[in-house]
């Protein structure tokens, strides 16, 4: 099997969802005693959370940028970013080391491609939500993101920093975010994408009222995928 560098603590929720996936598909695949050669670099949340100015995310991106060096020095041989958010760090990323950096983004639309899902709904945290990052790499395959209200991707964001990378998940945030989706389905999406490891403690993946597209899962998938695969293969 192939080492993969995983950069994390983004939060450690979310970075616990990774490993265990990760880890979950491989033994299925391989065996039970079967698991992943994997590296973590774990950062601290507490500078990685809320960031607002060019300041914040330079400084956030160079963090990321100083965990894919050591992965790659530590023999890591494709990198993981466990975090939506902070694909928006990406290019920054893949400019400073050799090693490939499988993107969230590029995954979760081949996904949707392969479903033929046209129209989808985006829920994340504001900035996956409103800038490019992630819509613009899966708007290239065709899938269109319905736009969504300024209110609901506050509420959305604020559910995200508040509750769910605290670990808490209310019968609220689930009542608001099903409301959210049933406005979605009326308004002609045909898919969900959670671009948020931590939304799957509020919506139900497997029982709702539209598919649900789990970025980090899929990009699980991939990484495992990889992982397994014959190194005479890219």
């Amino acid at each position: 099997m192939r080492k993969l560098g995983l950069i994390g603590g983004m939060s450690w929720l979310s970075t616990r969802t990774y490993y265990s996936e990760i880890n979950r598909l491989v033994q299925r695949k391989l065996g039970k005693h079967a698991s992943a050669p994997m590296a973590i670099e774990s950062l601290d949340y507490r500078s990685l959370n809320n960031l607002e100015s060019d300041e914040d995310w330079a400084r956030a991106t160079q963090q990321l940028v100083d965990a894919a060096r050591r992965l790659e020095a530590g023999g890591a041989e494709r990198i993981v970013i466990t975090a939506n958010v902070m694909h928006r760090a990406y290019d920054d990323v893949v400019d400073a080391v050799d090693t490939p950096v499988l993107h969230i983004a590029d995954c979760t639309a081949h996904r949707l491609e392969a479903g033929n899902i046209g129209k989808v709904l985006l829920l994340g945290m504001r900035s996956a939500v409103s800038e490019g990052y992630l819509r613009d790499r899966i708007e290239q395959r065709g899938v269109k993101i319905l736009p969504m209200n300024a209110s609901d991707i506050e509420e959305v964001h604020r559910l995200i920093v508040e509750e769910l990378k605290l670990g808490k998940a209310s019968r609220d945030a689930e009542r608001k975010l099903k409301t959210i989706i049933t406005v979605s389905e009326q308004a002609g999406a045909k898919a969900v994408i959670l671009a948020c490891t931590e939304l799957e403690m509020v919506v139900d993946v497997d029982a709702n009222i539209l598919p649900i597209f789990d970025t980090a899962r899929i990009h699980c998938q991939a990484a495992a995928d990889w992982a397994m695969s014959d190194k005479a293969e890219s």
